[in-house]
């Protein structure tokens, strides 16, 4: 049998060692994990238009996916009154020069005339022009958010991808698995006739208006309208 001081001596030096270890893992690791959410970022903003790059996007190596964003991506910052923001400005108003590096999950905590919005604008091989766009809202247990392309006419969706951090498996999370269901956005309108916003309603009960309406997810009301 030890003694109580030998048991305690063991545990802080024990716990001493792991919190170092941890400490230099952290620390050594670092750059891959910045490189890697870098990349899960990217790819989120790419999935909106895996139509039009005849890829999955999940299926990219994290060199692909830097050469698509070099060559096929230009990206700007805007604030709420749109008008677009020096790398300078961006870094006082999140911390980093680069968009694709802005967290989207603060910036939806900020007042609204406080957001900094991101444009992704894609060009297609056949030289086609999309703007991509970031959304993001709450779902029944927690955030949600996905990206939209848009066609050169800032209207007409082309794309979409959503994800979620927590809905439920084969309810709400259907909105990230079932392409049955998120690709109907696709041709849906932001704008009315007359030119007013109208945005997309998910509704029950079958679409009565294919411009501006989708099919809600059975069981996953609240998720779809968020």
């Amino acid at each position: 049998m030890h003694s109580t001081s030998y048991i305690i001596r063991f545990t802080l030096i024990m716990t001493v060692v792991v919190a170092l270890v941890l400490a230099l893992m952290v620390s050594g690791l670092k750059d891959i994990h910045t490189e890697n959410e870098s990349v899960y970022n990217k790819k989120g903003i790419l999935s909106a238009v895996s139509v039009q790059l005849g890829k999955d996007v999940n299926t990219l190596s994290n060199a692909q996916v830097q050469e698509i964003f070099d060559k096929q991506i230009k990206q700007k910052a805007i604030n709420s009154k749109g008008e677009e923001l020096t790398p300078e400005q961006l870094k006082a108003a999140t911390g980093t020069s680069l968009v694709v590096d802005v967290d989207l999950s603060k910036e939806a905590k900020k007042p609204i005339g406080e957001r900094v919005l991101p444009i992704f604008t894609f060009t297609g091989s056949d030289k086609k022009v999309y703007n991509i766009l970031y959304v993001r809202g709450k779902g029944l247990w927690d955030e949600i958010w996905g990206y939209i392309a848009l066609e050169g006419d800032w209207n007409t969706i082309s794309g979409e991808a959503f994800d979620h951090k927590g809905e439920t498996p084969g309810l709400g999370a259907e909105i990230k698995d079932n392409p049955a269901w998120y690709t109907q956005f696709t041709g849906r309108k932001l704008y009315g006739a007359s030119g007013e916003f109208k945005s997309i309603s998910v509704v029950k009960g079958g679409v009565k208006d294919k411009d501006h309406q989708v099919d809600a997810i059975s069981g996953a009301t609240i998720t779809g309208k968020a």
